[in-house]
């Protein structure tokens, strides 16, 4: 009898030792996730040569993390926002909240990234006193992006605009306009193509190195290092916002490595916003 109770307390204790086994096993997969990679998307060219950067630095740290790249600046928000990303890099905030006001969307920044000037490009033209009259303008077509070249046209001194229309200027908001100036809008990723057709090109810095234009030779005028515009941010869905390994990805941005290799690879075209 002692010992078929002595058995039976054993068995207990062996379902109890196993119990706390399997709920520690759970807890431990619970915290280093499910073993699903963390989908980053960015636009090709620098946003995604950064973000490869940041996920061999994650996977030392025990994250995987899946670069998506997209060669256009709106499908890498829809994904975000449908769930097929976890985040993105490769916009500004205003850009995000235009994005958010047209789509309903709630998507929101959590980190700062890079930082990527606009600039004025010609294969044709070394000087801004040489845009000849009735020059053709190609800016992108996309809204804040296309405000942003004209505002940078004017801050090169070549045309004006409505007072007080900022990010949000058309080229219905030219007021004074002494070169007749001619504008062709394209999508961001074709203004490299556009050079050999047009006199000039407003284009931000990710497209100019990716496409190979030298920004030194063909740049005739660029938006200054602390342009709010030029600031780029690691967007999330609100509700995931607060992710423990989202923050880990923003503390990687931040860190010494990422910064070096920003400036190894770029040699201070592209800057950490860090």
């Amino acid at each position: 009898m002692q010992t078929r109770k002595l058995f039976t307390v054993l068995l207990s204790a062996l379902a109890v030792l196993l119990l706390v086994a399997g709920c520690g096993g759970n807890d431990k997969k619970a915290a280093s996730g499910s073993g699903k990679a963390l989908k980053i998307g960015a636009t090709a060219g620098a946003h995604a040569e950064v973000v490869h950067a940041v996920a061999a630095e994650a996977k030392k740290q025990g994250l995987n993390v899946e670069v998506v790249e997209f060669t256009d600046y709106i499908t890498p928000d829809k994904a975000l926002a449908e769930g097929n990303l976890d985040l993105n890099a490769y916009q500004h905030v205003p850009f995000l909240n235009n994005f958010n006001k047209q789509h309903g969307t709630k998507l929101v920044p959590i980190g700062n990234t890079i930082l990527i000037r606009q600039g004025l490009i010609s294969d044709k033209i070394h000087d801004l006193k040489d845009v000849p009259t009735g020059a053709t303008v190609a800016i992108p077509n996309d809204p804040t992006n296309g405000g942003r070249a004209l505002l940078l046209l004017q801050q090169a001194g070549l045309l004006r605009l409505k007072d007080g229309v900022g990010y949000k200027a058309t080229p219905k908001d030219v007021t004074d306009n002494p070169k007749q100036l001619k504008f062709k809008e394209l999508e961001a990723a074709q203004l490299p193509r556009s050079l050999a057709d047009v006199d000039l090109a407003a284009i931000t810095m990710n497209y100019i190195l990716s496409s190979g234009i030298d920004p030194k030779k063909q740049g005739l005028f660029w938006e200054k290092k602390d342009e709010p515009l030029a600031v780029m941010v690691l967007a999330a869905r609100e509700e995931d916002k607060d992710k423990p390994e989202f923050k880990k990805i923003v503390e990687i941005y931040k860190s010494e490595t990422i910064k070096k290799f920003i400036e190894d690879k770029f040699h201070g075209t592209i800057q950490s916003a860090n």
